[in-house]
């Protein structure tokens, strides 16, 4: 097993010594899940390595090749397919300004950072160009002048990348800048953080976001109930103390969540944290996570099962992210 990589420095972020001693390492992962014979059934991408906090991991079990939080993380040979789209929801068409999309009527989305605490193999954008389409320093005047000069735009989202990857500085300078828009109205924060890295959810970050003009909803993206443990729990219930709303969105995966049951655990579980399920996406076309695919009948039949069992506040919407649309497309059923 490899041993830790850095010290902690009494004035570094728990989070952040988490995040420095993620397991990046395929071999230590495999030895940690006692699943050394897997290697072989393995890719080594160095555009897109392996990725996970400690905290993450522990929660996945041993000896179990097929555990659902490890298929989000491990990177199959399967990956190697060439089917799929390096910019499958039309980002690149999108972006206004380096880092600045705006897709829909109404809102726009900041990509704060490349950086994220994961790297879920499923991830959309996995081949976005973030080295070009990141905004430097001397360019986030230009996504403020767009913001400025758009007063149709009522909402800012911030994602990534992860937004939260951004210490509480750095966020309190980009959102205090943000909140002198006045026609800005809502922020919406997409973050996977609360069930991957809880405790990056610190006192720091909760008053911020307590103490925001905005209307703020928080977008957990949790897949799986098992994510979801007492601290994944806690630091959500003390978002919404903080005021926040807060959703959920997951990516219907085969192999991790395309079952009734998983998906009626998940709704239930995240109920029981404060958060009301909101998407149920069907995968995007990216290229390399095909083998996650699930035909939409089948995701129809899931959710049409999952409105006989819970309550319709319990139910997310399935929806599919088409380019060029004006929304996300709804996928109706029964």
């Amino acid at each position: 097993m490899h041993t830790i990589k850095l010290l902690k420095h009494s004035k570094t972020p728990d989070w952040q010594f988490e995040l420095a001693n993620a397991i990046t390492c395929v071999d230590e992962l495999l030895q940690w899940l006692e699943l050394e014979h897997l290697k072989d059934d393995l890719v080594q991408d160095p555009t897109f390595r392996l990725l996970a906090p400690r905290a993450f991991v522990k929660k996945i079990r041993k000896r179990d090749s097929g555990d659902p939080l490890l298929r989000q993380i491990l990177p199959l040979a399967a990956e190697n397919s060439a089917s799929g789209f390096a910019d499958p929801v039309g980002d690149i068409d999108a972006m206004k300004t380096p880092g600045l999309l705006h897709k829909y009527k109404g809102r726009a989305l900041l990509v704060t950072t490349g950086a994220c605490a994961i790297h879920c193999r499923y991830c959309f954008r996995r081949h976005f160009p973030y080295a070009s389409a990141n905004p430097r320093k001397n360019e986030w005047r230009a996504m403020i002048d767009y913001l400025e000069c758009h007063d149709d735009i009522r909402e800012i989202i911030l994602s990534g990348g992860e937004p939260l990857i951004l210490d509480n500085d750095r966020l309190e300078q980009l959102l205090g800048t943000i909140e002198q828009i006045e026609h800005l109205e809502w922020l919406r924060i997409h973050t996977r953080l609360p069930v991957v890295l809880p405790s990056r959810i610190d006192d720091g970050l909760l008053s911020l976001l307590q103490h925001l003009r905005f209307r703020t909803t928080l977008v957990v993206h949790s897949n799986h109930a098992n994510e979801l443990m007492t601290d994944e729990m806690d630091v959500l219930h003390k978002l919404a103390r903080a005021g926040v709303t807060l959703l959920n969105q997951s990516v219907l995966l085969k192999g991790v969540n395309d079952s009734a049951t998983a998906l009626i655990a998940l709704s239930q579980r995240l109920h029981e944290a404060g958060v009301l399920p909101y998407y149920l996406h069907m995968l995007d076309p990216v290229q390399g996570a095909s083998h996650f695919d699930v035909p939409q009948h089948i995701a129809v039949e899931l959710i049409n099962t999952i409105k006989t069992e819970l309550p319709g506040f319990l139910v997310p919407r399935l929806v599919r992210e088409t380019p060029g649309a004006a929304s996300k497309s709804a996928i109706f059923t029964i």
